[in-house]
């Protein structure tokens, strides 16, 4: 496990290296520079010269990179244009938002997710059966934005159950209940398509479990159904199901930003969403940098739970 693991690690180096190099080329490809978009319009061509200059905008692509690349490997992601302090202190003061968000949408995606999927299973061509796949269809089929916004209209707006928006009451002191208030609503929305892909993830596997010899068995010896599927079904059945959490991480981490944008959580997804407009090049670059690396360590997080969970797997 350990040599397997190291491996891994060393498989990840020449991963992220492509990432930061489509990356850093796609965002160079957009048209504008900061020392243009964020300077005042009235400021002369030379000043705003001068300031391009100082940025190092004006260099070579390939320049900036390895330049950019260098800084990177002793650990520092660079200034940030528009609010001139470093990267790193910006991504750790949103992190904590970022992260209670994505990890309060996983569980919510799986409390509900899995026993839907066991239940349609088990009643395979039921009329709940049908019930769970049509909302598992809708739940991919619904952008997270236009969800977001008429959750809002309803509990928000028309209910006034929930906050509009935001982290916490402004001048309020914290508190648990008050933030709970304020995460219930873009969780959920966050994991409304993962929901759904679970849902049928877990169905289809537990489908092909129910149907072993050995299930056949425990039925056999008189077990109620209810052991037999939940005891000696559930267990197997999520070894594959595992594998799709190091999965949803991607799609978390990309409709986190639109997430946060749509109920103004002051996570990492809102502030690459802000220095996007702003052409915040290290902000970008960091933010995109890790996610990738989250990415690639859910994905070896999930396949050693899956060793975990079926003692046949060795690495």
């Amino acid at each position: 496990m350990i040599n397997y693991i190291i491996k891994r690690v060393i498989m990840m180096i020449p991963i992220l290296f492509g990432i930061s190099i489509l990356s850093f080329a796609i965002m160079y490809a957009a048209p504008g520079k900061p020392a243009i978009l964020n300077l005042d319009p009235e400021i002369s061509p030379e000043v705003r010269e001068a300031q391009a200059e100082r940025l190092g905008l004006n260099d070579p692509v390939p320049v900036q990179y390895m330049r950019w690349l260098g800084n990177v490997a002793q650990g520092d992601f660079g200034t940030s244009y528009s609010r001139k302090i470093p990267v790193t202190d910006m991504i750790l003061e949103r992190l904590p938002n970022t992260i209670l968000l994505m990890a309060s949408s996983l569980f919510i995606a799986a409390i509900i997710a899995i026993p839907f999927g066991v239940i349609s299973a088990t009643r395979q061509y039921s009329l709940t059966d049908y019930g769970v796949t049509v909302g598992s269809f809708l739940g991919l089929a619904t952008p997270n934005f236009w969800l977001g916004i008429m959750l809002i209209m309803l509990f928000s707006v028309q209910l006034g159950w929930t906050p509009v928006g935001g982290i916490s009451t402004i001048g309020a002191d914290f508190s648990i209940l008050d933030r709970l208030h304020h995460l219930i609503l873009p969780a959920f929305v966050l994991a409304t398509a993962d929901m759904a892909g679970l849902t049928r993830y877990t169905r289809s596997s537990m489908l092909e479990v129910i149907n072993q010899d050995y299930i056949r068995t425990a039925r056999a010896k008189g077990f109620r159904e209810r052991r037999v599927v939940y005891k000696h079904g559930l267990r197997n059945g999520l070894i594959p199901v595992i594998t799709m959490f190091g999965l949803m991480l991607p799609t978390m981490i990309g409709g986190s930003a639109i997430v946060e944008s749509v109920f103004n959580w002051p996570g990492i997804g809102k502030l690459f969403i802000d220095a996007t407009f702003q052409r915040d090049y290290p902000v970008i670059m960091a933010i995109t940098m890790f996610g990738a690396l989250l990415t690639v360590i859910g994905n070896l997080v999930a396949d050693i739970l899956y060793a975990v969970l079926d003692p046949r797997i060795e690495y």
